[in-house]
């Protein structure tokens, strides 16, 4: 797609799969099918597990849930443009449905970067704080955590879209990804962006980089706790409950980090690099979820190896 000297607001964006792989499309489609169908399949039977099974009723599988909600709106918000460009090799989205689709792919993400500081949180009152933590962490505040983190992701994003609407675009059509986000569209915006740039700044420091310094604070003060445990073994059980939160939170804010450095000095990175990182931050962590928490989890194990013997019958 040739680019343009004039002003104009596009009626679609080109999207694109891995420039530079010659003939990735041939097994990126198949990959990226099955990980979206491990995905989805994934987090719904996290979301039924815990709705149905009594031995999962406590607050950090809530939080797991309220995760895998946030996880399938993400995947869900990519499906479409992902394999149409993988699989149709078609590769225009309508400008509408590309502000549409940045804006639920920013919300799902910061929605579940405020689900992984509550359950960070609970984590420690778990181990801090145990003979108060059914006290603490009731199903009101629990549930207002999750609508808090809701509520924050949407507003937010909310002006990211409104924001773009308002600029004119000269510099092309051409997006470096098979879905949008807020950076990347504004790379092809002419006239006042200065907004634009400052608000992502923003959001990337006030959203993300606030919960991740709490994650991190919080895990200062449950290494703190632990190391008041008197024995090895009950030390050793109170940081085991926490290896499968620490393992997603590194996927989750590892690829966000890249990826957000990545935009800030794009003339230096190559467009593979930008699009393997890309693929990664928006796929990796919601696949992961559901995975490494069934195999780290013995109450999960269970609940669904008895949600299987009953379908079975």
């Amino acid at each position: 797609m040739s680019e343009f000297n004039t002003t104009f607001q596009p009626y679609v964006f080109i999207l694109t799969g891995l420039r530079g792989l010659v003939g990735a499309r041939l097994w990126l489609g198949p990959l990226l099918s099955l990980m979206y169908i491990t995905t989805l399949a994934g987090n719904c039977t996290v979301i039924y597990l815990v709705r149905t099974e009594r031995s999962l009723q406590e607050p950090q599988y809530h939080f797991l849930s309220m995760l895998a909600g946030a996880d399938i709106v993400l995947s869900v918000s990519t499906l479409f443009s992902v394999l149409k460009v993988f699989i149709f090799d078609f590769y225009e989205i309508a400008f509408d449905s590309c502000l549409a689709q940045l804006f639920f792919i920013h919300a799902s993400s910061s929605m579940g970067s405020g689900i992984l500081l509550a359950m960070a949180f609970d984590r420690f009152v778990a181990i801090s704080h145990p003979l108060q933590y059914t006290t603490i962490l009731t199903s009101s505040r629990v549930t207002k955590m999750g609508l808090a983190a809701f509520l924050r992701g949407v507003a937010l994003m909310m002006p990211l879209p409104i924001l773009l609407k308002r600029l004119p675009f000269c510099k092309g059509q051409m997006l470096s990804y098979s879905y949008c986000i807020h950076p990347n569209v504004m790379k092809l915006a002419c006239g006042q962006v200065k907004i634009n740039i400052f608000y992502g700044l923003v959001l990337v420091i006030f959203s993300f980089g606030v919960d991740f310094l709490l994650i991190a604070i919080s895990y200062a003060l449950i290494f703190q706790a632990v190391m008041g445990i008197a024995s090895r073994e009950g030390q050793m059980k109170a940081l085991n409950t926490c290896l499968s939160h620490i393992f997603i939170v590194f996927i989750y804010y590892g690829p966000l980090l890249a990826i957000t450095v990545m935009h800030r000095i794009s003339h230096r990175s190559s467009p593979v690099a930008h699009a393997v990182l890309g693929n990664i931050y928006l796929f990796m962590p919601p696949m992961f979820n559901p995975i490494v928490y069934s195999l780290k989890t013995k109450q999960i194990r269970s609940a669904l190896r008895k949600s299987l013997k009953i379908q079975r019958r």
